[in-house]
């Protein structure tokens, strides 16, 4: 899974909001024609402007102030790409705030509307239409009021401040001082989420009892008596004297110490009043208007009009079809009994499971090594970027998933990170560490999203922002390009391969199942254990995940199914002609798309091969 920290934030800084607007009407209106009363938030787009192609550097300015304003409004964000302007400054997640970004974000869009396609050239249009989808999707989404449950156990604020120290730099005093200044504004940023899930509470809007039982062990890791104790200190330990030395630890170590009282204060809030006023219930079914929002976020998650009735079915279909393949397993391994006792046998099996945090590490290293000496039979073209096994830090991983994906930032200061869950190692399964390498690092999210950032002509935005059903898709087929390069060598691993399969078509059963049909938690994980090989340590955390993140997970199995389809398609049609190196290269060349989109390109690509 990407870490997908930079879209689960809301963008909340209302910096400029006044002027932005303004400016983008006046730009507009330079590219395009006339537009009425350019200086008044919410201004009347005439629909007869006119995009001349000659000045394409106006609609270049549109996707500069769009993304501009994006960082402005997740400065954490825009610290972990590099840009750092605002490293002493937090997300602004004032209710306010929040109101005025999806105005802007609404005037953006009504804007672009106008824009006459005609005379642009392809990649303009391209990039209008990804833009217009983009803001189109957060207008439709703005009804729904997600900021009022703005704390959870993953991609969290409480998660953003600990992972600072990993993206912020500690070169000079200035940049020390800036650290400091960012956890100091902690304080303010723990007034405004209060605000919101007061607002939240008065309107029956709030999370699960699980997912906030889970958070508040987070939160008591970072807080110590001694604030050099703290995760949060730690960059002070290894500070130079070209970063202020003494000086700058004296400065962290006091702004820890603030921290840690913000930090308490959001503990105490959460354990004495928001807890009690939280749901026994977890499906987004049970708040006000619940079934509407959730088919919402399956719109959103999977770029697909499917149901969530039809996406529940597609995933006791894909289980039924894989759990065929399971069974040749057990017949390979001559295993007598029944599915489910060979899925307990692998699950409960000693030797089929790490003992360290150094085996798992080591099993990692290994099978990369052999995956990246392999990948130019099936790609023409790789990513630049380099990327590095890291292990997940501490205070985070007992609530994390397996693993995750961080892209590289742009100056080049840090490579990329695949990042490896080895809390509780004798709970990590050795069978599905290829495939989850494969989906985390390469073929699947490293090389995809590696790629598209080393595309420097395109708009920034199309560099950094995601299509979920795309990018969780392509890592899930990458899966199974492991059979294609070198990978799966023993049947165990090849079983582990289907109980990654089988997780992702669960998926799209208990997401439906919980926040659509009303499925308890007990039910969801029940149903997990029945069907995937997955420990019991995974599926609980990955259940208690999509209680918190509705219709995320919807996009992997869905993106799959798509991806895979086009790749038979267009080995049926073409024959010997079919080449895969230049398949998969034509389908990551314009980046994430929505599926329906990519699809158009692929099956105009099919025709060029003819």
């Amino acid at each position: 899974m990407i870490h997908l920290e930079k879209r689960s934030l809301r963008l909340h800084n209302g910096i400029r909001c006044a002027m932005f607007a303004s400016i983008l009407i006046t730009m507009a209106t330079a590219a395009c024609g006339t537009v009425s009363n350019p200086g008044i938030r919410g201004a009347a787009v005439s629909p007869q402007t006119h995009m001349d192609g000659r000045d394409r550097s106006a609609l270049d300015a549109i996707f500069n102030m769009y993304w501009d304003e994006q960082l402005r409004r997740s400065p954490e964000w825009a610290t972990y790409l590099a840009d750092h302007r605002y490293d002493d400054k937090l997300a602004d997640f004032s209710f306010v705030s929040m109101r005025i970004a999806d105005r802007d974000d609404a005037n953006l869009l009504q804007i672009l509307h106008s824009l006459q396609s005609g005379s642009m050239s392809d990649a303009d249009r391209l990039n209008v239409d990804l833009l217009e989808r983009t803001l189109d999707e957060r207008v439709r989404l703005s009804q729904f009021p997600e900021e009022l449950m703005p704390v959870k156990q993953q991609n969290s604020p409480q998660l953003t401040l600990g992972m600072l120290q990993t993206y912020q730099p500690f070169k000079s005093p200035t940049d020390c001082e800036k650290y400091a200044t960012r956890l100091r504004a902690f304080d303010v940023q723990v007034d405004q989420l209060i605000d919101l899930m007061n607002r939240g509470i008065a309107r029956g809007i709030v999370r699960p009892k699980i997912t906030i039982e889970q958070t508040i062990p987070q939160i008591v890791a970072m807080i110590t008596t001694d604030p050099k104790d703290s995760t949060l200190y730690s960059p002070a330990k290894t500070l130079t004297a070209e970063a202020g030395g003494e000086a700058s630890r004296a400065k962290i170590e006091a702004a820890t110490r603030d921290a840690i009282t913000s930090l308490t204060r959001l503990r105490d809030y959460l354990k004495n009043t928001y807890l009690p006023a939280c749901r026994d219930t977890v499906g987004y079914c049970y708040l006000p208007d619940g079934k509407r929002w959730y088919r919402a976020l399956a719109r959103h998650h999977t770029t697909t009009d499917l149901t969530p009735e039809a996406i529940h079915q597609i995933g006791l279909d894909e289980l039924k079809r894989i759990h065929g393949e399971m069974r040749g397993i057990m017949a390979e391994v001559k295993f007598e009994g029944s599915l489910q006792e060979f899925i307990r046998h692998m699950r409960n099996d000693p030797a089929q499971h790490n003992r360290t945090a150094e085996e798992i590490l080591r099993r990692h290293r290994e099978n990369l090594a052999i995956t990246d000496a392999n990948l130019p039979k099936l790609f023409g073209k790789l990513p630049k970027t380099p990327y590095e096994l890291k292990e997940m830090e501490t205070f985070r991983a007992a609530g994390a998933p397996a693993g995750y994906y961080y892209n590289a930032p742009d100056d080049g200061s840090r490579p990329a990170y695949f990042y490896v869950n080895t809390y509780a190692p004798e709970t990590r399964p050795i069978y599905t560490m290829e495939s989850l390498a494969y989906h985390e690092s390469q073929p699947g999210h490293h090389l995809q999203l590696a790629l598209a950032q080393e595309r420097t002509d395109w708009p920034a935005f199309r560099r950094f922002e995601s299509i979920n059903a795309f990018i969780e898709g392509w890592a899930l087929y990458s899966e199974r390009l492991g059979y294609e390069l070198g990978g799966y060598r023993d049947p165990y691993s090849r079983f582990g391969q289907l109980t990654y399969d089988t997780w992702r078509s669960a998926r799209l059963v208990v997401d439906t199942g919980m926040h659509y049909f009303g499925w308890t938690r007990e039910q969801a994980i029940e149903f997990m254990k029945d069907n995937t090989g997955l420990s019991e340590q995974n599926i609980v955390s990955e259940v208690d995940r999509y209680i918190a993140w509705p219709g995320q997970a919807l996009a992997y199995k869905i993106g799959q199914l798509e991806i895979s389809r086009l790749r038979e398609e267009a080995e049926a049609t073409l024959g010997d002609k079919f080449d895969i190196r230049a398949f998969h290269d034509h389908l990551l060349e314009e980046g994430s798309l929505p599926l329906s989109m990519l699809a158009d390109r692929m099956h105009a690509w099919i025709q060029s091969q003819m």
